[in-house]
């Protein structure tokens, strides 16, 4: 039977695929065939049908059991009005609802044209008008075996107006399938630098679509925080922005205050004086107290990372003081002069 529809290669998955992967392939071939994705192609709404039949089938574990079953004695003969082959250990089929089963021995199989025919009403998948017999009524439209014969005295397709509403149910399923896949929210993570963390603006980004969109950012943005982009998702979805603040070699958050470390020369720390220090707001002018020591924290007030309620934190300045590795005869003529008149003996009190 060249006709034979192996539902297993008509979704292009193998058959002991499991029902995960037969909703998958079906899905995926849907959103490619739908009638409404090919308009005027036949071919792709024949296929389209076939993939729907497939996976009417393969997704019952009933009918696909049947179809399994039965399936393989697809090459046995028997049809076409050839004499009636009874199938080898062949005891019953149906939907499991009627209380009546029939077996191979109740059926004549030279009544159907190929195997396909004779599956059709094993697993109910559609209906076959057949001309009828001297033992016959004039014309019989077969239902499936579950269900009771009735006869017709005219000619009719019974076929079409129950595809059709098939078909209309197809569609109607594929549509709601493409509304659920199609529309969908995705996620992205941006990693920004503090300083752009902190200003806001304008940022583009290259999503894993493919897709470049221009964003514009909140200022006081903070690591683990995350944006909505309404219909910037699949599909008119929405797209979410996990943002990471990268570490900046200057400047370090603690909470809303920014802490930074202040090198200053021995002169400076023992002087003091106004010294200029960075901020994301630009350099500040920070006046230091005369004798200063290294580890001691001034603090700037209002310089620190937005709250998000309208305040600031504040930047916490740690002094450190560095000793210069070489100097100049002039400087070493000077230190020597200082060494000579400090009053300062660091180690006077010493307790040993």
């Amino acid at each position: 039977m060249q006709n034979f529809r192996n539902y297993y290669q008509i979704l292009g998955v193998p058959k002991d695929a499991s029902a995960d992967e037969i909703k998958k392939a079906y899905r995926r071939l849907a959103r490619q065939l739908h009638p409404d994705v090919n308009p005027g192609d036949k071919s792709a709404e024949d296929r389209f049908k076939d993939i729907n039949e497939a996976y009417d089938i393969l997704s019952d574990l009933d009918k696909r059991a049947q179809y399994d079953q039965f399936s393989k004695f697809w090459k046995q003969k028997g049809f076409q009005g050839k004499p009636g082959v009874r199938l080898p250990n062949f005891k019953t089929w149906g939907n499991g609802k009627s209380k009546s089963k029939k077996t191979a021995d109740d059926v004549d199989f030279s009544d159907y044209s190929d195997f396909n025919k004779f599956l059709d009403q094993v697993l109910g998948r559609r209906r076959e008008v057949r001309m009828a017999t001297a033992n016959d009524a004039p014309l019989t439209s077969s239902e499936p075996w579950n269900t009771a014969p009735k006869k017709s005295s005219y000619v009719a397709n019974s076929r079409e107006p129950r595809r059709e509403n098939i078909d209309r149910e197809m569609r109607r399923e594929v549509r709601e399938i493409d509304d659920r896949e199609i529309r969908r929210d995705i996620e992205a993570r941006l990693t920004l630098r503090l300083e752009k963390a902190y200003s806001g603006g304008t940022e583009r980004i290259r999503l894993e679509d493919g897709r470049s969109i221009e964003v514009t950012l909140p200022p006081a943005m903070v690591s683990g925080q995350r944006i909505r982009l309404r219909n910037q998702g699949i599909g008119g979805g929405d797209l979410y922005l996990k943002i990471t603040v990268s570490p900046h070699p200057f400047f370090r958050l603690e909470m809303s205050d920014i802490c930074c470390e202040l090198p200053l020369t021995p002169s400076e720390a023992v002087l003091g004086g106004d010294v200029e220090v960075p901020t994301l707001d630009g350099r500040v002018k920070m006046k230091l107290p005369p004798g200063v020591t290294s580890g001691k924290r001034l603090r700037l007030a209002g310089k620190g990372y937005p709250t998000g309620n309208g305040d600031r934190g504040d930047q916490l300045v740690e002094i450190m003081v560095l000793i210069p590795k070489e100097i100049s005869d002039e400087e070493r003529e000077l230190y020597e002069k200082l060494r000579e008149v400090e009053s300062f003996k660091p180690r006077q009190d010493l307790s040993v």
